[in-house]
């Protein structure tokens, strides 16, 4: 075993012994400092007032990156594993409620801007490029999947086809209501608001106000950009 395998097969231990034996230690202040203190170890990078409920669950800690002031409920799951390169990045003030779930897979990139709300049991998973912008909301049991499955050929089973993925991108400032599907490919534009059961399939322009399934724009936000579209077309 060569010295690059040691240190990596160390690292493995390390996050497996320091993962299973904190997440159990019941939430307290004690216990809560102790998970940050010692996770120091082995993420990427855990910044300062950082708040882990007990029960989280962190695979590939080496390729996730936690911000400053972040809070991490009881129940939630984040996998950065099957790629050296994949990498999950929660900036500043990110906060996660309970049993959020989210996956980066072969060579992906998850990226949670400052201030932004995760709700209950929200779904966010790759292989495609994810990035939500500053100031979110995205409400409970909504789903963020940035891949398509391939099944063009009949003959073959739908899960040995492969998947397809563009990345998605939330800008700044939009509210997903609960139980909206945002599906690859897609960017919301900043401001933008997504009615409660919503699935969004194109691309949604800024300030807009959109609904159904598939999510169509029903208004703008914005007066100023409402009434230019007003005068555009009379």
């Amino acid at each position: 075993m060569n010295n690059q395998s040691f240190v990596s097969n160390w690292k493995k231990i390390q996050e497996t012994v320091l993962t299973n034996l904190l997440k159990g230690i019941p939430t307290s202040f004690l216990g809560s400092k102790l998970r940050t203190s010692l996770y120091s170890n082995i993420f990427s990078k855990i910044g300062k007032s950082v708040y882990i409920q007990y029960g989280v669950e962190f695979i590939n800690t080496s390729c996730i990156e936690i911000g400053d002031n972040v809070q991490i409920f009881r129940g939630v799951n984040l996998d950065a594993s099957g790629h050296k390169n994949n990498k999950i990045c929660l900036a500043d003030k990110v906060s996660f409620n309970y049993g959020v779930d989210i996956k980066a897979l072969n060579n992906t990139s998850i990226y949670i801007d400052e201030s932004t709300f995760i709700g209950p049991y929200v779904c966010i998973a790759g292989p495609g490029n994810i990035k939500i912008g500053k100031n979110c909301l995205i409400a409970a049991q909504s789903g963020i999947f940035a891949n398509n499955h391939i099944y063009s050929d009949p003959t073959q089973p739908i899960a040995l086809q492969g998947v397809t993925s563009e990345g998605i991108l939330i800008e700044d400032d939009c509210w997903l209501g609960s139980g909206v599907k945002v599906l690859d490919g897609v960017t919301i534009g900043k401001g933008s608001v997504i009615g409660a059961g919503s699935v969004v399939t194109k691309n949604i322009p800024p300030f807009s106000v959109a609904v159904g399934v598939p999510a169509r724009v029903i208004k703008s936000r914005n007066i100023k950009l409402a009434e230019s579209s007003i005068l555009r077309l009379t």
